[in-house]
């Protein structure tokens, strides 16, 4: 499957969603935040596009940088009246990042920034491989992953131990995310019975 067949690139799908991907819809267009950051390149990613999310999960957005002052700055001016704001730039593997969290209705946000395409960043990454197992193992996959996040893992972590992953499951998600679909569904296949 290609990029260009996913449709998280246009968040008018939550819209047709379960009851929080549509009360995500709702929030995102209140704020304007896709319009807002529209020069970014901003993407949905986490578990609320992909139905694995939690009633404490946030709305989490990648962009795209050139500038992280400029981007901070723009965080700043559209987000710093919201509740329990908070933005810090830091520096990770030589790469400069931006990340700024608030409170808007009942949702918590995360707008994570870095100099690189928003659909070649981690967490879209993440979101994808996630979406492309689940279509293959179904709705009881699903299931295990809530209950699995609902014990206190993490998502990634989460998928690795439902996959039976050695190692970092985030790198492992990541290389995995490189599969073409008879390579996921082979291995896929082989791990059924795990969960």
């Amino acid at each position: 499957m290609t990029e260009a067949a996913y449709h998280f690139t246009d968040i008018a799908y939550l819209n047709d969603g379960n009851v929080r991907q549509r009360s995500a819809f709702r929030v995102l267009n209140d704020l304007e935040i896709m319009t807002a950051l529209s020069s970014f390149d901003p993407l949905l990613v986490g578990t609320v596009p992909i139905e694995i999310d939690l009633p404490t999960s946030d709305l989490d957005i990648v962009c795209e940088f050139q500038d992280a002052a400029q981007f901070a700055e723009r965080l700043v001016q559209e987000y710093r009246k919201y509740e329990d704001f908070v933005i810090k730039t830091q520096t990770v593997d030589q790469i400069e990042r931006v990340v700024c969290n608030f409170t808007y209705e009942d949702w918590i946000f995360e707008i994570f920034g870095q100099p690189v395409p928003t659909l070649r960043q981690n967490g879209y990454k993440h979101m994808i491989i996630e979406y492309r197992i689940l279509n293959i193992l179904g709705n009881k996959a699903k299931e295990y992953i809530i209950d699995l996040k609902s014990g206190g893992l993490k998502t990634e972590p989460a998928f690795g131990k439902m996959l039976n992953l050695q190692g970092d499951p985030y790198q492992a998600l990541l290389e995995m995310c490189e599969w073409d679909e008879e390579r996921l569904r082979n291995y896929l296949k082989r791990i059924r019975s795990a969960y």
